[in-house]
């Protein structure tokens, strides 16, 4: 618990307070004892380093290591090492994260990666066995983890702490994202009180949701500069985030309330963006994807219970009541990061423990590999890989281009309910109208969004047992590959999206003559689509495009939340116009033809990627 306190942001506090003399690392107590490999360098090699290696020279051994069967993250064992170590064994020192997936530009060194992540937990049965730390040509030592089970190495955590930390992520996103439909509720009162036409007083929520879009492309790359890490963006975002919610909750001026709003979407994202590479940075590449699929399932739920908390309170109460629920409901949540959260970031952890290791021995060549790193990282680096990548990628390579539009219809569709509900659960869609309501009153119409999550449990019901019975074991077996094999789940996926939704479109329609209940089951046959389809997609883009992952993610984001934004205004007059069966027909349409383009993608994709100049080959 101390180890955990220590590594959370109080803790980190505390020992900046006292200079260190609480909370300690073991570099810092009195009997630590610099491991022997450690040991024999610094008696060996001078205390100045020339020069490093350049993040050319890194990234071409990494690729040499992982082609030749050697972790990239494997370090040259001791001489002891060499004599009981058999081969796999050295090979799998240290396992591939999702973090070190940036330095990986070809389909051998992505298998290689996968094929070690496969052998994890027998290494981990195995005694604990010492690394030795890799000497550069110019007498640099990169430190690195001390032994095969450092406790240090987020991956070596228990499951205790593991599943503390990602249920304090799943949390964090919750609160965010149900910050954004939380305000449903309160527009008809907004339109009221302020005077505005209700796709004005959509504002509210639609500048949410394009906020959460624009703050990952800044946020998420603060993330990966080792000295920075994983904490600090999210403790200061959520900090601002839980500040701002506070005059927001009681603010009188619309044009106020429409800017705090897109400045809570926009502090409230780096958890959005960042909190499936805290997830990845404790989990294996093999494991990882499960409790991607929790964090997934947290994301869409937590715009679909926004309104069942508002939607009976806002009527009893007033309008304002709920935005104050986002403060009572993201406080805990950030008070729980900061004791609690540690730092997950590996680049983050081995750059504190050299300096440590530095101040202990007066060593100035005691370096670790992301400090090496950084000091060749430029800002212009920064600005490509995470602006200019992402919109390059999108207008040269089709397969990122159409994932990118797909996925941005479907959220599109998905936000298109919180504009389309309330004429059909409430008040119909006007007197010359085949649609005339069921009657629901808000906190009703608010239950009718549990389908969602009805939907959300079927899909991961159906796509975990996908991961623990084909995936999983093809990965073990027969090795990672194509990437058009991740794609398979989403072939008959992709039909329940018109499928549910002209369920929808010509039930909900001639409302109330047809039982509530029949379209509603359409809204969860294509909530199970839409989940499945992303978590597919959401796995094809890092196999086929490891080196610039993050930045598609962050793009995607951008693109979705974009689209959402605007169909949040575009879907009232649509529906109003044509109606609601002919409306939601409209966008069933555009899913069909996004049938035609999984199908392509699943048969094709690999002529795509020999063609694509970013592809990994």
């Amino acid at each position: 618990m101390s180890d955990l306190l220590r590594d959370a942001p109080v803790g980190q506090v505390i020992r900046w307070i006292t200079k260190n003399k609480y909370l300690q690392y073991p570099e810092e107590k009195a009997d630590f004892q610099i491991p022997a490999s450690y040991e024999d360098h610094r008696k060996t090699i001078g205390s100045n380093a020339s020069s490093v290696p350049s993040p050319d020279s890194v990234e071409k051994r990494l690729e040499e290591d992982l082609e030749t069967g050697h972790s990239p993250l494997t370090t040259a064992p001791t001489a002891v090492d060499r004599e009981t170590m058999a081969p796999s064994e050295r090979s799998l020192s240290k396992i591939v994260s999702r973090a070190d997936m940036s330095k990986v530009n070809t389909r051998a060194s992505l298998e290689q990666a996968y094929t070690n992540a496969t052998q994890q937990e027998a290494l981990k049965a195995q005694v604990s066995r010492p690394i030795a730390p890799t000497v550069t040509s110019d007498g640099t030592i990169l430190v690195d983890w001390y032994t095969t089970d450092d406790p240090e190495n987020p991956q070596n955590w228990s499951n205790k702490k593991k599943g503390l930390v990602v249920l304090q992520v799943y949390l964090y996103t919750l609160a965010v994202y149900m910050g954004s439909a939380i305000y449903t509720p309160s527009i008809p009162y907004v339109v009221e009180q302020m005077g505005v036409s209700e796709t004005v007083a959509s504002l509210g929520l639609s500048m949410y949701v394009l906020g959460y879009g624009i703050g990952p492309l800044i946020f998420s790359p603060l993330s990966e500069i080792p000295i920075i890490g994983r904490n600090p963006p999210y403790m200061v975002t959520l900090g601002i985030f839980v500040i701002l919610s506070i005059p927001t909750a009681v603010v009188n001026s619309f044009p106020a309330l429409v800017v705090l709003r897109f400045l809570q979407g926009f502090f409230g994202s780096p958890c959005l963006a960042t909190g499936g590479a805290s997830i990845g940075d404790i989990y294996s590449l093999l494991k990882m994807p499960y409790f991607l699929t929790g964090w997934a399932a947290f994301a869409t739920a937590g715009p679909a219970l926004g309104p069942i908390i508002s939607g009976f309170s806002v009527p009893a109460e007033n309008w304002h009541w709920s935005l104050w629920e986002i403060v009572w409901l993201a406080a805990p949540v950030y008070i729980s990061l900061l004791f609690l959260l540690p730092e997950t970031s590996a680049s983050n952890i081995l750059l504190r423990r050299a300096a440590r290791l530095r101040k202990l021995t007066s060593k100035n060549n005691l370096k670790s590999q992301s400090e090496i790193d950084q000091e060749n990282m430029t800002v212009n680096e920064i600005i490509v890989d995470n602006l200019w990548h992402p919109v390059q990628i999108n207008a040269l390579d089709p397969a990122v281009l159409f994932t990118s539009l797909y996925t941005a219809l479907m959220y599109a569709i998905f936000y298109s309910f919180f504009e389309v509900f309330p004429l059909v659960y409430a008040i119909g869609n006007g007197p010359n109208s085949p649609t005339q309501g069921y009657g629901m009153n808000a906190g009703e119409i608010g239950l009718i969004f549990l389908s969602i999550s009805v939907g959300v449990s079927i899909a991961i019901a159906i796509y975990v047992w996908y991961l623990r019975y084909v995936f999983e074991p093809e990965v073990m077996t027969q090795g990672l590959g194509e990437p058009e094999r991740r794609l398979i789940p989403a072939l008959p996926a992709t039909f329940l999206l018109p499928i549910g939704l002209f369920l929808f479109a010509w039930t909900a329609n001639s409302s109330p003559k047809i039982h509530w209940i029949v379209p509603t089951i359409g809204v969860v046959i294509f909530t199970i689509g839409i989940f499945i389809l992303f978590q597919c997609i959401f796995i094809y883009i890092p196999l086929t495009y490891p080196q610039y992952a993050a930045s598609l993610f962050a793009g995607n984001d951008f693109v979705r939340s974009s689209i959402a934004a605007g169909a949040i205004h575009f879907s009232r007059p649509l529906f109003h116009n044509l109606g609601v069966g002919s409306g939601v027909s409209l966008l069933a349409g555009l899913t069909v033809g996004g049938i035609i383009g999984i199908f392509a993608l699943w048969m094709f994709g690999g002529k795509l990627r020999a063609r694509s100049r970013f592809a990994a080959k």
